[in-house]
């Protein structure tokens, strides 16, 4: 209804150019807000006084003049002149009681939008090293990334997610490095291993199925691959991955290497469709090597004056974007930074048409932000067409405990124990109560409680309830029109709060994608959740008067709609039955 608004807005003041009370020059967009009160209307917009003075009019006598040239309109009752110059806009009832019909007709799409106008935007998230499970942190990323992209599609955006595999790198090699060791072990060697390998189970399973693929042709003399071994663990890790790579020959290591990537990333991927995720592509950083458009990366950046060469190796000035240091980008051994990849990266994705481009990182990645956005500065790209979206630790608490560690990981808590623990609707929906910014306690106890104090239970419960309520319907054998309602019978003041919540839909949608906050979907679920069961506790349904009965019977299912649309935009999904 807010775009209606804003139309009668706009044509009030093409009537006043008209008439020679305004100038023909002037340009303005009309925007409107909420109300915050009743008294004041359902929209209010300070459109008088942003013009009052181009117009060379008091704001007031301007607000007026608005009024007055305002269309006859059904849609609103009447409009009134507030304060300094606001002009608050009364809707007409009749102008609410015709969604029901409007929800009904739309279905899945009531809410949706072309206010991106297509706009190719992706959104990349997660992300994680595919080391090892993903943890509850990676989950809210997760939550927050997908619901995010679903939320931006709605408003008319082509939203596209991506997963960027960092299947590059020291990390990937401590990786096959800790795997082989846990393999020679169950050949039955005796060895000592690293404090500062990846440690875990899944470690353990890998180095299973190589062992139980391959037998012992991995195998290698383990004196003499620990012998003299620096005492740090850096240092020590970098030697005995160097002794592996010599030891099993590229075939040889590449043959762990791909084998505990496809794993984990199989397992990561898994992860995330049993959680409701799933990515319109898996991007690999070894591709950017592999391609050379690390090299061109590069390249590039040495025809600009924010890349030198000092003590063999070369640095990009990131200090002159607002980084704390300048950062090497080729090693003086020839070898590439991850920062490397990364300006690669990036690159990459204007490259292929994205006109905006969103990355959704742990907080600890703050410090990262100026040197990537400066990055693209040197390359010539736009930094305002990258937004880098930052998601905090969730913590979670059972029987009022923080809960410490996982008795599988032995450091974290893994996304999968959470989501067997409370169901994926629970946890998807938690994370979204919350902007990905701000701390997060989650409450392991009140996730898996069926009680109204349970927010996604509260809201799942509202759907259920309705459901419930056409299912008696049938088995009383009680016929339902809902296209011969007579909305208008729609008086009571708890109809008129739920009508008012559901015309607000689609603008919070449109909101959410603006902002990149899903969390004002899951908000309002809780508000029309509420309004909900205030109605439903309040008036008969089954018992009202025929006709009354089918125009509230409309009203609900028109807010049993919007629920499950709303749940779908968060990835959590609307029982008929609880």
């Amino acid at each position: 209804m807010r775009n209606e608004v804003c139309q009668l807005l706009s044509d009030a003041l093409v009537s006043l150019v008209y008439e020679g009370v305004l100038p023909d020059t002037l340009d303005t967009d009309v925007q409107v807000e909420r109300s915050r009160g009743q008294e004041h209307g359902d929209f209010a917009s300070n459109l008088a006084m942003v013009l009052a003075k181009r117009a060379g009019l008091k704001p007031r006598d301007l607000a007026e003049k608005i009024c007055a040239a305002l269309p006859a309109t059904e849609l609103l009752s009447r409009a009134e002149v507030a304060g300094p110059g606001f002009i608050n806009l009364f809707l007409s009832p009749s102008s609410y009681q015709t969604l029901p019909g409007e929800i009904r007709l739309r279905g899945e799409t009531y809410g949706t939008s072309n206010a991106g106008a297509g706009e190719k935007v992706m959104v990349e998230f997660v992300s994680a090293n595919p080391t090892g499970p993903l943890h509850v942190g990676h989950g809210r990323g997760a939550a927050y990334g997908d619901a995010l992209a679903r939320v931006l599609r709605a408003a008319g955006y082509e939203a596209f997610s991506e997963y960027y595999i960092n299947d590059a790198g020291r990390q990937m090699d401590i990786l096959a490095l800790s795997v082989w060791l846990r393999y020679l072990e169950l050949c039955g060697e005796a060895l000592p291993f690293p404090r500062s390998a990846y440690q875990g189970d899944y470690i353990f399973d890998i180095a299973a199925t190589l062992h139980r693929e391959d037998a012992a042709k991995y195998g290698t003399d383990v004196e003499a691959l620990f012998t003299e071994l620096p005492e740090e663990d850096d240092p020590m890790l970098d030697t005995l991955i160097s002794r592996e790579k010599v030891a099993l020959g590229d075939d040889g290591f590449g043959r762990i290497h791909g084998l505990a990537r496809d794993t984990l990333v199989e397992d990561i991927r898994s992860d995330l469709e049993n959680f409701g995720v799933s990515y319109e592509n898996w991007f690999s950083e070894q591709s950017l090597i592999n391609s050379g458009a690390v090299g061109e990366a590069i390249a590039s950046l040495k025809e600009t004056e924010f890349l030198y060469e000092r003590d063999g190796a070369w640095w990009f000035r990131s200090s002159d974007f607002g980084d704390e240091k300048d950062r090497v980008v080729l090693r003086a051994n020839g070898n590439h930074t991850y920062f490397a990849t990364d300006i690669a990266y990036h690159r990459d994705k204007i490259l292929r048409g994205f006109s905006h481009v969103i990355n959704i990182w742990g907080a600890d990645h703050h410090g990262y932000i100026k040197r990537v956005k400066g990055s693209m500065s040197a390359l010539g790209l736009d930094p305002e067409d990258l937004s880098v979206l930052l998601v905090q630790f969730a913590v979670l608490y059972r029987g009022g405990a923080k809960v410490s560690m996982s008795t599988r990981s032995g450091e974290f808590v893994t996304l999968r124990e959470l989501r067997k623990e409370v169901g994926r609707d629970a946890a998807r929906f938690f994370y979204a109560l919350r902007k990905p910014d701000q701390h997060m306690d989650f409450d392991l106890d009140l996730a898996k409680s069926q009680s109204s104090d349970n927010p996604v239970y509260y809201v799942q419960y509202a759907h259920a309830r309705i459901c419930s309520v056409f299912r008696q319907l049938a088995e009383k054998n009680i016929d339902v029109d809902l296209a011969a309602a007579d909305h208008s019978l729609l008086t009571e003041p708890r109809e008129a709060d739920l009508l008012q919540k559901l015309s607000r839909y689609p603008e919070v949608v449109e909101s959410a994608a603006g902002a990149y906050e899903p969390h004002q979907v899951a908000y309002y679920l809780r508000e029309l959740a509420n309004d909900f069961h205030s109605y439903y506790n309040a008036h008969p349904f089954i018992a009202a008067e025929a006709d009354l009965r089918l125009a509230r019977l409309s009203l609900i299912d028109a807010t049993r709609q919007v629920i499950a649309n709303a749940l779908e935009l968060l990835g959590v999904t609307a029982p008929e039955r609880m």
